[in-house]
Order: C-alpha cells, then sequence, then structure tokens
C-alpha cells in the first residue's frame, strides 16, 4: 500500500504545463485500499500553506454528488483531477466518459464528496477524560504529551478534518512540535493553525491550577501566558508569537472547566485584550477571545478581537454588535450533551457539570440568534472536551437549532477558511485550491450524521482514508 507522503502507488510523472486534466487522469492509476488508515510516511513533505504547498499527490475522483463549499446545491456526478496537490478541474463526469479508462479513476459514484472540513476549535494536549483528574497534567512527560497530540492529530485527519485552529494549550511547546511532524510529512494529521498559550489571568480560566496538582509542579510550559496588565499581556503576546503562534487566544472570563472562576464572570479587562489585539495586528495576526460572559464578549468586541469562542451568555445587543464588528462566533453547541451523559458517567467534579448544565441551553439559544442576525458562525466542537473521534457530532445540533444543512457544512468549509484567511487555498472545491476532500455515504443534506462517519479522506492531493466499500 502507498503510505502517507508517497502519493499514488505507480505513480507517473507530473504533466508538463499544457497537457489537459484528461490526460492527467488517463495517466493515473487509482488504488483502492483497505478501510484501514495509510501509514505516516514521510517522502512527500506537507508544506504551510502560508509557504505556498507545492508539492501534493495526484489524483481522480468520481464523485457521484459535490458539495463544493460554496454553493446551494450540490453537483451530480463530477470528475475532481488533482495534480501535485492541486485541484486543477472539476468537471462532469459525463464529458469525458469514454476518453478515460475506469482504472484510471477512483470510484466514488456512491459518495458524496465535500472539501476536507476544518474545526475551529480543538485542544490536541487534551483528552475529555482528564477532566476527572487533572493531576495528570504534572505527570505526563513533554514526550507523553507530544505522542498524545500526535495520537490526537492522527484522529481528527481520519475523521475528515483536514485543517484545524487549535485555540490556546497547556503545552504549547509541544504543539509547535507536532505542527512541525505535521508539516514535514514525518506524521499523520490535519494542517495546524496554533494559539500557542492560553493569555490568562493568574489563577484563571487558562491558567493550570487544580486541587490535584501542588503550586510547585504546575508543569512551566503552561504558564508562558499568563500576566495581569496590559503591559504584562502585550509582553506575552508578542513572545508567543515569535515562538510560533499563528493567532492569539485570550482568557476574557472564567471557564466552565476549570476551578476558582466563574463563567459568567469577566477576567481580562478591555485594556488588556486591547493590548493583545495591538501586538497581534503589529505581527499581521488575529485574536480570538475565550467568553462565556456577556460583559467579557462586549469587552473583547470592542477591544477588536476577530472572533468568540463559546460565546453562552451573550444578550441580544451583544449578538448584534459582533455582526456589526465583523466578529465570527465559534460555538461548541453539542459538547454539552456529552459532558452532561459520558462526562457525568466518568466522574467530572460536580462543579464541572453543574456550570455545563447551566450554559448548555442557554448558548443553543445564543447560536439561534446569532444565525438569524447573521453573524458569521464558524464550526468549532472544542475537542479535548469533546473526543477527538466526535468532530463530525456538532452538525446536528447545528441543524436542529435552526441552521441550514448548507450553512452547517460551509460553516466548516468555506466560512471558515475566509475567516482564518485561508481561503485562496482550502474550503471549497474547484480548480486551483489545495486538494483537500472528504467522502461519506448518502447525503449529508438530508441526514448530517453521515458526517459522523467519513469514509474517504484525501489531504493535499495524498489519499489518507479510504473504504472497502468502493468498489474494486
Amino acid at each position: 500500500s502507498p503510505r502517507h507522503g508517497d502519493g499514488i502507488a505507480n505513480q507517473p510523472e507530473k504533466m508538463s504545463t499544457g497537457k489537459s486534466a484528461r490526460t492527467l487522469c488517463a495517466g493515473i492509476i487509482a488504488v483502492m485500499l483497505s478501510v484501514t488508515p495509510l501509514g505516516h510516511g514521510a517522502p512527500g513533505t506537507t508544506k504551510q500553506l502560508a509557504a505556498g504547498q507545492s508539492e501534493g499527490g495526484d489524483l481522480a475522483l468520481r464523485c457521484g454528488s459535490l458539495i463544493n463549499g460554496l454553493l446551494d446545491e450540490p453537483l451530480a456526478d463530477q470528475l475532481v483531477t488533482i495534480q501535485a496537490g492541486r485541484i486543477i478541474s472539476v468537471e462532469s463526469f459525463g464529458n469525458v466518459r469514454g476518453e478515460i479508462a475506469d482504472s484510471a479513476v477512483m470510484n466514488l459514484s456512491a459518495f458524496t464528496c465535500l472539501p476536507g472540513l476544518i474545526n475551529t476549535h480543538v485542544h490536541f494536549d487534551t483528552n475529555p477524560e482528564d477532566a476527572a483528574d487533572y493531576g495528570i497534567y504534572a505527570r505526563r512527560t513533554f514526550g507523553q504529551n507530544l505522542r498524545l497530540i500526535l495520537d490526537n492529530a492522527r484522529t481528527t485527519l481520519l475523521t475528515g478534518f483536514t485543517t484545524v485552529r487549535h485555540v490556546g494549550a497547556w503545552f504549547p511547546d509541544a504543539v509547535y512540535r507536532a505542527r512541525k511532524l505535521i508539516d514535514q510529512g514525518q506524521a499523520m494529521g490535519p494542517r495546524i493553525l496554533t494559539a500557542g498559550p492560553y493569555l490568562t489571568i493568574p489563577g484563571g480560566g487558562g491558567d493550570l491550577t487544580f486541587p490535584e496538582i501542588p503550586p510547585d509542579q504546575i508543569p512551566s510550559e503552561s504558564q508562558q501566558g499568563i500576566a495581569s496588565t496590559p503591559a504584562g499581556f502585550a509582553t506575552r503576546a508578542e513572545a508567543a508569537i515569535l515562538a510560533g503562534a499563528d493567532f492569539l487566544k485570550v482568557i476574557a472570563s472564567g471557564a466552565v472547566f476549570s476551578i476558582g472562576t466563574e463563567p459568567g464572570a469577566p477576567e481580562m479587562t478591555r485594556a488588556d485584550i486591547e493590548a493583545v489585539v495591538k501586538v497581534a495586528r503589529k505581527y499581521g495576526k488575529q485574536v480570538t477571545a475565550h467568553v462565556h460572559s456577556d460583559q467579557s464578549g462586549q469587552d473583547a468586541i470592542l477591544a477588536g478581537v476577530d472572533s468568540l469562542e463559546h460565546a453562552s451568555l451573550l444578550k441580544d445587543d451583544t449578538i448584534v454588535l459582533a455582526r456589526d464588528h465583523g466578529v465570527a462566533l465559534s460555538m461548541d453547541v453539542y459538547n454539552g450533551t456529552y459532558t452532561d451523559t459520558v462526562g457525568r458517567q466518568q466522574g467530572y467534579p460536580a462543579v464541572f457539570l453543574e456550570r455545563n448544565t447551566a450554559t448548555t441551553e442557554t448558548q443553543r439559544v445564543v447560536f439561534e440568534k446569532a444565525y438569524q442576525a447573521g453573524v458569521t458562525l464558524l464550526y468549532g466542537t472544542d475537542a479535548g472536551v469533546l473526543p477527538h473521534n466526535m468532530g463530525g457530532w456538532q452538525f446536528t445540533t447545528m441543524v436542529e437549532r435552526g441552521m441550514s444543512p448548507m450553512d452547517a457544512i460551509r460553516s466548516a468549509t468555506s466560512v471558515a477558511a475566509e475567516h482564518l484567511g485561508l481561503d485562496s487555498d482550502i474550503g471549497v472545491i474547484s480548480a486551483g485550491k489545495v486538494a483537500d476532500l472528504i467522502a461519506v455515504r448518502g447525503n449529508p443534506l438530508e441526514n448530517t450524521n453521515t458526517l459522523r462517519a467519513v469514509e474517504v479522506v484525501v489531504k493535499n492531493g495524498f489519499l489518507i482514508k479510504t473504504s472497502n466499500a468502493l468498489p474494486q
């Protein structure tokens, strides 16, 4: 079997300029593999988009139905041709039938193809079960944290998410290392944009202070973003960017999964957040704000952030304020159900469960209002609170709370890509884009649960995962 990064077995030489997509299709031998994901391999490097990805696989896919990430309706029976990791054409298969051999095309005629999904809220350095004993964070070594991050990254990619926004970490150095290994093709995972450390007040929602961890055992790596004044936050923000952060994350209010804080209470001041935004703009970076509190939501919006995470307790005026200032909301509207069921069974602390109950339904109502008001909504699950293999479960909740299925899909494709400034490369299946695609059985516009079971994953033109249900 070809390995991740090796492209397709017996892959021909890259075609020279001027040859048509159909010529390329005729030269590609599609390989039908087992349902197990492909391995890790290293020869084919995946570069960061900012550096200009030029290396990638060659592939041709026949999609029975294609949701391209932009159009309101799917396209029927489409041929997607990929060269060197980029899509070079999308056209009706009927137009080329008879001009290419069936063996040259991967037959996904029983599937719906979509752009690779984007999750704008993940934490690869945590797992949900950690909430039962946060002392684990004082016991894991750097190597164990790196392994955990890479395992969660791999799981995330195999569930169809080819790009993620890692919105803060207690172990940011391990996340930087994982990002590099994935970019170099030495590990399997999605494209990672990371905020580095949480920018938070001492003892705040982003500080690793829990009863299970004695103060002298708190890992120093987790303390990189702690400050208590605007000047201090500016210093921490710049240090994070220089260390490798792609954007910045401020913990503006208390958190559900924390001790000694309240979700509805502000923690950072508007001046604190403004100081972070000023540094971010200097370096051309975005800022997102963890917000449950309505007051913190207002402060963050007026301080100039680009997006809010959670936004659980926003009042109507603040929702309108977000819309009018072009601030997007990344709202994890499914994981409250997981916490209330599985988390309760696993023995999460009572205070976490109480806060979860107090914010879950309120957040979903805010989501409904924000969608009706025309606020930009991004797909974000808070993976790490939610298991990393359940990234696709939130689509159904979004639809149940009033979002159209196509808008839910766009929130995880073209809308997310545009917000992240990556829309010239990802989020849409069209000529010139990076070849990130997934395929599911059935029609996700009729049943969004199909997005919980992604059977085919292509990242940068390389076949990462495929289905044993494909024709042989």
